[in-house]
């Protein structure tokens, strides 16, 4: 990949690492600069979540899911492993969910696949007709 394209990924990085403060700077900037690269930093800082998300919610965030994958002990023997078996069934029935969409959207596609063949079949039937009638003749 080149650097043209990589650079505003790199930026956005560079940017993310400095925290929400980096961000504002950089669309005051922009705004002084080239009012419509300051307009775009904006925009794609609202529509990003940029903007809204303090340090504070990253942070509780973070925690909630190192919780969830963790799965730091309670202290309650009994509930701890209900909620394993609990998570484990769960695991295991969105598991067979989504092979059965998977299965659904296979059976779906071969089906409309099938229809198209047959539809062509049709179609080329009576052309492969018409020309069998003019090398006879």
């Amino acid at each position: 990949m080149s650097t043209v394209a990589t650079w505003p990924t790199q930026a956005e990085t560079w940017l993310d690492e400095r925290g929400k403060t980096a961000w504002i700077v950089a669309m005051i900037l922009g705004f002084v600069f080239f009012w419509p690269v300051g307009l775009a930093l904006l925009a794609y800082m609202i529509w990003s979540k940029r903007m809204f998300n303090g340090c504070s919610s990253t942070r509780r965030r973070n925690r909630h899911m190192d919780a969830h994958r963790g799965m730091p002990s309670t202290g309650n023997v009994a509930f701890d492993t209900y909620k394993a078996e609990t998570l484990s069934r769960l695991e295991s029935e969105q598991a067979a969910f989504e092979s059965f969409l998977e299965r659904l959207r296979e059976a779906k596609d071969k089906s409309e696949f099938d229809d198209f063949m047959d539809e062509r079949a049709t179609k080329a039937k009576p052309t492969r007709l018409k020309a069998k009638d003019t090398d006879e003749d």
